[in-house]
């Protein structure tokens, strides 16, 4: 009598009878079991197995089953479970003296890999960890800056206190006393009409163009997704009045609070949810079900 196992949880992805051994996949597949999506996907892209190719399209599309069907978002994603089946044994023979054969097997197996979606507490526990690391690396950077611009600042005063302690000597004080006062009256007179044409070019400038009559300003680089949108720095510093995170390659924006707010890089800003949602960008799939 066979008992009928229940389903897993979880969202699959399977390759059917790949032309590689069961023992070569497993290599594989035990190097990303447990491991979040990314970390799983990084770790076959740096690998330098053969089977890591086709493991890693299989994972992906254990990814997207995921995302499409069962609206989980990939950061919310790990390998729950993945295994490799033996498939059949493909026979060939090759000729060999005095009219013998040999025998070639080529084997074959089923890869099976499945993506689950982690709990709340787990979520809760990866942000404070996330954020634990963010703090202590801007801790870190700020004391190395601050240490940086305060040994700079030393070093020209020191600079300075040696050219003011240094005597001038008797042949740059010839050259200032043989030193004509028209070149210096010139000089001033310059400076005088170069500052008069920048104001002139400042006041002649056009204000912001708004080419869709919309009322609203093009897209600028400080606001590359119109108004209420801030480009991100190089330092991932936060603009005041923009707490809004936007990923520009997903389109997804993340509020205060939000699951994986803290892990998200922010690759633009936003001040308000209308105006990321102007910009074209909308919450991640599982927070709209919870609005």
């Amino acid at each position: 009598m066979s008992t009928a196992l229940a389903p897993r949880p979880g969202t699959k992805a399977k390759i059917r009878y790949l032309r590689m051994s069961a023992s070569k996949v497993r290599i594989v597949l035990n190097l990303i079991r447990g491991k979040s999506a990314a970390e799983a996907l990084q770790i076959l892209a740096l690998s330098e197995r053969l089977a890591s190719r086709d493991i890693e399209k299989c994972l992906r599309s254990a990814i997207a089953n995921a995302e499409h069907n069962d609206d989980i978002p990939a950061e919310e994603l790990f390998v729950s479970e993945c295994f490799a089946d033996e498939g059949p044994t493909i026979k060939r023979f090759r000729p060999r003296a005095r009219g013998r054969a040999g025998s070639i097997h080529k084997q074959t197996c089923h890869v099976t890999v499945a993506v689950s979606r982690y709990t709340t507490e787990e979520i809760d526990e990866q942000n404070a960890s996330a954020a634990a690391k963010a703090s202590s690396r801007g801790t870190a950077g700020g004391a190395k800056k601050k240490s940086s611009s305060a040994n700079r600042s030393a070093r020209v005063a020191a600079s300075k206190g040696d050219s003011a302690d240094a005597p001038e000597t008797a042949d740059a004080k010839a050259v200032a006393d043989e030193a004509p006062v028209e070149d210096t009256v010139v000089e001033e007179v310059a400076v005088e009409e170069v500052a008069v044409e920048e104001a002139a070019v400042e006041e002649t400038a056009p204000e912001a163009a708004d080419s869709d009559n919309d009322g609203e300003s093009d897209a600028t680089d400080e606001s590359p997704h119109g108004d209420g949108s801030r480009l991100a720095t190089d330092d991932d510093a936060m603009p005041e009045g923009f707490e809004i995170k936007g990923n520009a390659s997903s389109k997804l924006y993340h509020v205060p609070g939000s699951s994986f707010y803290d892990r998200t890089k922010a690759e633009v800003w936003f001040a308000t949810e209308e105006a990321a949602e102007a910009a074209g960008f909308q919450k991640p799939a599982s927070q709209r079900d919870e609005a």
